[in-house]
C-alpha cells in the first residue's frame, strides 16, 4: 500500500498541505554493514535466535509475543521511541509551515499579482490556472525546503536510514518537484474550471473530478511515476520469484513476473507493494527486502498481495471519496466565509478565482490535519487486514514476526492504545507480532 500512498500524495499535494511529510517506506530496515548467521541483514542489534527457540516458544500468544519483544535491547527501543515521537512534532510543523505559506501569499498578494500575470501569459482560464499551479508549486517548494532538507535528509542521516549523500538526494528531490509541479498544473486547471461551471454545486463535482484524477494516477504510477526515482527490473533469483509467483496465483493475481528497484541507493528500509488498477497491477520488492531471509520475503510478499486480492486500493478510493467530500463540504463554508470578510484585501475575486488557491489549501489542510486519526484508522485496518490474509496465504508466523522486530527501527514498538489510535497509519510491533503468534497458536505449528 505504500506505492498507493505515494503516488496518492502526488495528486493529493494540490489539495492538501504543501511541504507535508513524505511517506515512509512501509516494511522493515535492512542493512549490510552485519547479517547474522541465517544470513539476515540486520541494521541495529537484536538479538538473534535459531530454529531451536522459535519452536520452543510458549504456545500462548501473548507470552510468545513477550518473548521476541524481549529481544529488542532498551537502547534500539529508546531510539525508535525518541525517532517516531519527533515525527508526531513534525506533522504539526509541516501544517503550521503551510498556513503560514498560504498567509504570506495571500496577505501580501503575491497570489493576486501572480494570477495577473498568468493571465497575461495565458488568457484561457485553464492556461492561466496551469501557470499558476506551476508557481504554487515551485513557491511551495522553495519556502519550505528548510524543513523538507532537515526531515528527509538530515534527520534520516541522523538515525542511520538514509543512504544518499546530499546532491543525489536533492536531485531526487527535484525529480519529483517535475511530477509535483505537472500534478499541480493539471489539478488545478481541472479544479478551478469545475467550480466556476458548477457554481454553488462546485463541492460536489469538485470531489468527482478530484476522484477522477486520482484514479488516473494511481493507474499511471507503476509505469511512469514510481521509474522517475527507482530502476525495475525482474528479480534475478529463481527461488524468491518462484516462490512470490506461486502465492500470487494461489490467489488468481493476474501476474507472471516480480520486479525489484534499486530502494538501497536511498534507504536502509525494505519495503515491497502489489500497486496498479486496471490492468497496471505489478508485484514489486527493493533490494533490501532481497537481503533478508526467504521466511520473511514470502511474510512481506503475503501482505502486499492480500492488498490487491482484498481490493484494498479500490476500498481506499471509495473511502478516499468520502472523505474529500466531506472536506470539500468543509471548504466550501470556510471559504464563503473568509472571502466575505478578507477577499476584497487579498485580490480573491471568489472561490471559482485560482489566486484564492493559497487559502482552499489552508482550509482544506486544517480538515485533514483534524481527521488524522480517522484516516490513520483507515489506513491501520487495512494493515491489520493484509497482515492477516498474509499469515494465512504464506503461513510464516516467524518471517512475519522477524519481519516485525526490524520495523522497530522506525515505528514505536509498544505505544499506548490512544496513541496508536491518533498517530499510526500501521499497526504497531507489539499488535503484528502478536497476531501471528496467535495464528501460530491457533494452528498449532512450531
Amino acid at each position: 500500500m505504500k506505492a498507493f500512498r505515494s503516488i496518492t500524495a502526488i495528486l493529493l499535494l494540490a489539495l492538501s498541505l504543501a511541504g507535508g511529510a513524505r511517506a515512509q517506506a512501509a516494511a522493515a530496515p535492512a542493512d549490510a554493514a552485519s547479517a547474522s548467521a541465517s544470513g539476515t541483514m540486520a541494521k541495529f542489534h537484536i538479538r538473534p535466535v535459531d530454529d531451536a527457540w522459535r519452536a520452543s516458544l510458549p504456545r500462548n500468544a501473548d507470552a510468545a509475543t513477550q518473548a521476541y519483544l524481549d529481544r529488542l535491547p532498551a537502547d534500539v527501543v529508546t531510539r525508535s521511541n525518541a525517532y517516531f515521537e519527533g515525527g508526531y512534532w513534525l506533522q504539526l510543523w509541516n501544517f503550521l509551515l503551510g498556513l503560514a505559506i498560504s498567509c504570506l501569499l495571500l496577505r501580501r498578494r503575491i497570489s493576486a499579482r501572480v494570477r495577473d500575470a498568468c493571465l497575461r501569459i495565458g488568457r484561457f482560464g485553464a492556461v492561466r490556472d496551469a501557470l499558476y499551479g506551476v508557481f504554487f508549486s515551485v513557491a511551495s517548494f522553495v519556502l519550505s525546503l528548510p524543513l523538507t532538507v532537515y526531515q528527509g535528509f538530515f534527520r534520516e542521516h541522523q538515525y542511520g536510514m538514509a543512504t544518499q549523500t546530499f546532491v543525489p538526494w536533492l536531485v531526487d528531490q527535484l525529480v519529483m518537484l517535475a511530477a509535483q509541479t505537472a500534478a499541480f498544473a493539471l489539478a488545478l486547471a481541472v479544479l478551478y474550471a469545475v467550480i466556476r461551471r458548477t457554481g454553488e454545486r462546485w463541492w460536489i463535482w469538485g470531489t468527482v473530478a478530484t476522484m477522477a484524477m486520482l484514479v488516473f494516477v494511481v493507474m499511471i504510477g507503476p509505469v511512469w511515476i514510481d521509474p522517475l526515482t527507482n530502476t525495475y527490473k525482474p528479480v534475478s533469483d529463481p527461488v524468491i520469484k518462484a516462490a512470490v509467483l506461486q502465492m500470487a496465483h494461489a490467489d488468481e493475481v493476474p501476474v507472471d513476473e516480480v520486479y525489484e528497484f534499486d530502494a538501497s541507493r536511498q534507504t536502509t528500509r525494505v519495503s515491497a507493494n502489489v500497486s496498479g488498477i486496471l490492468g497496471t497491477a505489478s508485484v514489486r520488492l527493493n533490494d533490501n527486502l532481497l537481503r533478508t531471509t526467504l521466511p520473511e520475503i514470502r511474510a512481506v510478499m503475503g501482505h502486499e498481495l492480500g492488498h490487491f486480492v482484498m481490493n484494498h486500493i479500490y476500498k481506499g478510493l471509495c473511502e478516499m471519496t468520502l472523505l474529500i467530500l466531506v472536506g470539500f463540504v468543509f471548504a466550501k463554508w470556510a471559504l464563503d466565509a473568509m472571502l466575505r470578510r478578507f477577499g476584497a484585501a487579498w485580490g480573491v475575486r471568489g472561490a471559482g478565482d485560482v489566486a484564492g488557491f493559497p487559502l482552499f489549501i489552508a482550509v482544506f489542510s486544517a480538515f485533514m490535519f483534524v481527521t488524522t486519526p480517522i484516516t490513520n484508522t483507515l489506513t491501520r485496518t487495512q494493515e491489520i487486514e493484509a497482515d492477516r490474509f498474509g499469515l494465512n496465504l504464506a503461513r510464516e508466523p516467524h518471517g512475519e514476526a522477524e519481519v516485525d522486530l526490524k520495523l522497530t527501527e522506525y515505528r514505536k514498538p509498544d505505544p499506548g492504545p490512544i496513541e496508536e489510535f491518533v498517530f499510526f497509519d500501521h499497526p504497531s510491533t507489539r499488535h503484528r507480532v502478536h497476531d501471528a503468534m496467535q495464528w501460530r497458536e491457533a494452528m498449532g505449528t512450531p
